[in-house]
């Protein structure tokens, strides 16, 4: 949906919409669940995979651990969002894990499925998911989370111990729980409380965690998390910043993105993949998968170039990770 489209229907204040910088955003049609554009996403990630994404190839068959990750609501209550993506996809036995990180749900997956494989490099491979869908009466896309337009999407990710288009270099995750009050009713560091009115309404919890801790401890630790889960990165990389060539970024509108990412970073948006984010939109924990998918898609990145993930979640927790693309990505047949 076209942001001047929203405007013009009154879905979100024109100020609001001019001050992102965003030019459209992904909005699912009818009523299919979340769960279930992570499927198709999933199948389009095992076409890649056995299409000359690795060198041995990688088949369904071959997963040992599937990790489904979101943001909002999947559906239907007391249900395996997981489980029913492993039925859709491979149908096997193995670990089917929800996992709730918030927006930084596909890196903690992705941290996960790293050490599982590490530990049991006889598993092969793990399938990673992410899909939500932001809708009324819950969600409001353009105004729930103030600076950021959510999109509806699913993604995928083959993580296998075989090889692929990519190599996992280094990857740290860093939490802040002195900071979950930042997202949720209540004193900032006291007991939460239960909240019924909808839709989500996080500008109003941030303001009240923001007045009553203040403003500059609570950037000065927002910064502090995010640098600690850079350098560990770097670190374990065995890279330094001047040595990424691609910065994929959260999906984020332009003011908040260039307070917490371009300014700290000191690049230019045209290292990032901010030309193709504003007409996506915030796809809760599936922004890093996606970006990586555009740049490979694209052919922007190239074999030998390395890029830096990174991606901060509610309760507070950033992650980041450092991957060097070994060879170009082919569709399958």
């Amino acid at each position: 949906m076209p942001v001047e489209e929203a405007v013009r229907g009154g879905l979100v204040d024109a100020e609001l919409a001019r001050r992102s910088e965003m030019l459209s955003v992904t909005v699912a049609d009818g009523d299919e669940v979340p769960a279930e554009m992570a499927v198709r996403a999933a199948g389009e990630a095992f076409r890649m995979a056995a299409g000359g994404g690795t060198a041995a190839g990688c088949h369904a068959e071959d997963v040992r651990l599937v990790l489904h990750a979101a943001l909002f609501h999947q559906g239907n209550e007391l249900w395996s969002a997981a489980g029913y993506v492993q039925r859709r996809t491979i149908g096997n036995t193995c670990p089917a894990i929800e996992v709730r990180q918030v927006s930084n749900g596909g890196m903690a997956a992705l941290d996960l499925a790293w050490r599982y494989l590490a530990t049991s490099p006889d598993a092969g491979a793990a399938l990673i998911t992410t899909a939500d869908r932001f809708c009324l009466p819950g969600f409001d896309r353009w105004r729930s989370d103030p600076g950021t337009v959510y999109a509806d999407g699913g993604t995928a990710l083959v993580v296998s111990t075989r090889g692929g288009f990519a190599r996992l270099l280094g990857l740290a995750v860093v939490s802040g729980p002195d900071l979950e009050g930042m997202h949720r009713a209540g004193p900032a560091h006291g007991v939460g409380v239960r909240v019924t009115t909808r839709p989500v309404d996080l500008g109003a919890h941030k303001a009240a965690f923001v007045a009553e801790i203040g403003m500059a401890r609570t950037v000065n630790r927002v910064t502090e998390g995010q640098r600690e889960a850079l350098r560990t990165a770097l670190d374990l990389a065995g890279t330094k910043l001047t040595e990424i060539d691609w910065f994929v970024l959260p999906h984020f509108g332009r003011r908040r993105l260039q307070s917490n990412y371009l300014r700290h970073l000191d690049i230019g948006l045209d290292r990032t993949t901010w030309s193709w984010n504003r007409t996506v939109g915030h796809l809760g924990a599936g922004d890093p998968i996606a970006s990586v998918d555009h740049l490979v898609r694209s052919g922007a990145v190239i074999p030998g170039q390395r890029c830096l993930l990174m991606a901060v979640g509610a309760g507070f927790t950033w992650s980041c990770a450092i991957i060097e693309i070994d060879r170009r990505l082919h569709r399958a047949g």
